[in-house]
């Protein structure tokens, strides 16, 4: 029961010290220059991430129905339907036409060419995905999953032992105006109460640096893993170009 009191007390001097600080009428406990800009430049790297991953998910499944079904599959962690992409249904349907209209006719032979072609292509476009689902948004959910979540929930710490720590201070000024003795007890009670806050909120504020430290290093392994992917849609557009060449010479010869 005196923990649960305890706990209660804790609780509600927060949520005044928080009320009074909206109000301009108690004094915030400022992190420092340097410290906000580490806290700065990890929150823009969870929203640039987040929207680097979202907007990858959208070049590499523009169907937003299709990517709402995929994120599904992925909570509930299903085995993806197989689904034919519009270029390879494109490409069957040449080829169902070249060889309804006979392989041995020059308007039937070019749609048997193009439809194999679109189906490499097809295939291509496929390997591209895949890779770029493995090197590059797997890391990056990993990412914002992990490293991400931890320091959010760190910095939600922190920010309830800063408010722990001004609220002591904050009773400590008014322990010391109630009571005007030097040696009063109950301003060295409230004074070894401030100390322990400073102390919790002085550990927390060095784990969370270290944690946000740790995310911007992440932009070196980013930057890798960005590298990857650029070399994968380069060798992707390489295939599709040469693919696309040799069609035009084949089609030029019947």
């Amino acid at each position: 029961m005196k923990n649960f009191a305890s706990g209660a007390g804790t609780l509600l001097s927060r949520a005044k010290q928080f009320t009074e600080e909206k109000l301009g009428q108690a004094e915030k406990t400022e992190y420092g220059p340097e410290f906000e800009e580490l806290m700065d430049k990890g929150e823009k790297t969870r929203v640039w991430t987040e929207k680097i991953v979202k907007q990858t998910e959208a070049l590499l499944q523009p169907n937003p129905t299709l990517r709402v079904e995929q994120f599904i599959n992925e909570k509930i962690q299903a085995a993806p339907a197989a689904r034919q992409r519009e270029i390879e249904i494109f490409g069957q349907v040449l080829i169902d036409a070249g060889n309804d209209f006979g392989p041995g006719t020059s308007y039937g032979g070019a749609l048997l060419n193009c439809g194999q072609m679109q189906q490499k292509l097809a295939e291509a476009e496929r390997q591209f995905i895949q890779s770029s689902i493995t090197n590059f948004l797997v890391p990056l959910k990993s990412f914002l999953e992990g490293d991400i979540k931890t320091v959010q929930k760190e910095k939600k710490t922190l920010e309830t032992k800063r408010l722990d720590l001004d609220a002591a201070k904050s009773k400590l000024r008014r322990t010391k105006t109630e009571n005007k003795e030097a040696e009063d007890p109950a301003v060295a009670k409230v004074e070894a109460d401030l100390r322990v806050a400073q102390g919790e909120f002085d550990h927390q504020i060095e784990v969370t640096k270290l944690l946000l430290e740790k995310i911007i290093s992440s932009h070196v392994q980013h930057l890798h893993i960005l590298n990857e992917f650029i070399t994968g849609q380069a060798t992707f557009y390489a295939q599709c170009n040469h693919y696309m060449t040799d069609l035009q010479k084949n089609l030029g010869r019947q």
